[in-house]
């Protein structure tokens, strides 16, 4: 059990949180996400916060209950397992715990159950699985330490940024240089939204023609298509 109050600042993680999954992933160079098998129990939800990690034993959820006491406001508690797992260790008294504290959501490579109960408190979760499968108490584990998530390294106090598009870690030492590529791509993505809503199209705005034709793509009136001079060659039977 690692007590520890390393996390980022209130600002980075108010950008990250607006900035979305998307936008941070790209302005993070393509990296950072956790697997695609993460999906969130209801849709619209967006949040960022510092990570709070538990290592549990599949089928346990000793540890869970173990690390809400470690929690503040803002956190994002994420729970991986040493093994593969879809029980269903976490849900709405978990939650009740946790939102009492302040938690802003669960991240979990395992189950959940109570998704109705969950999504009716407003209480957002991203799990591998909804399974209502129980679980015991009976096996140690740690809290604060690093894990993998999905395949993705959490060390505690990194950022986690989650939506409907999934999950994102970015390292606590990088988060404000995120930040900043974050508003360089937005403020990018708005000129290019301007000149699309005044007709242009992303084959001329990313200069993509002179592509085209290195790749061989020709153009071809529909007329023109059926004409033998240019149309494929049949292949023999």
């Amino acid at each position: 059990m690692v007590r520890t109050s390393r996390g980022p600042s209130q600002q980075v993680v108010t950008a990250l949180a607006e900035s979305g999954v998307a936008t941070a992933h790209e302005a993070y160079g393509r990296r950072g996400l956790l697997g695609p098998e993460l999906r969130p129990i209801y849709p619209g939800a967006r949040i960022a916060g510092r990570a709070v990690t538990v290592l549990s034993h599949p089928g346990d959820n000793l540890m869970i209950h173990a690390a809400i006491e470690q929690c503040r406001a803002g956190d994002v508690l994420v729970v991986a397992t040493t093994s593969r797992s879809t029980d269903g260790m976490f849900g709405e008294l978990f939650a009740t715990q946790l939102r009492y504290r302040g938690v802003l959501g669960l991240v979990t490579d395992a189950g959940v159950r109570d998704v109705a109960d969950l999504t009716a408190m407003g209480f957002p979760v991203w799990s591998r699985a909804v399974h209502a499968q129980g679980t015991a108490k009976a096996v140690p584990g740690s809290v604060n330490v690093p894990v993998v998530a999905a395949g993705h390294l959490v060390n505690a106090g990194d950022i986690i940024v989650a939506d409907d598009d999934g999950v994102l870690c970015v390292p606590l030492d990088e988060g404000e240089a995120v930040v900043e590529a974050c508003a360089r791509r937005e403020a990018n993505e708005e000129a290019k939204r301007r000149r699309f809503l005044q007709g242009e199209v992303g084959l001329d705005i990313y200069d993509m023609r002179p592509l085209l034709e290195r790749l061989g793509v020709r153009y071809l009136d529909a007329d023109d298509a059926t004409d033998p001079d240019t149309a494929p060659a049949e292949e023999s039977p």
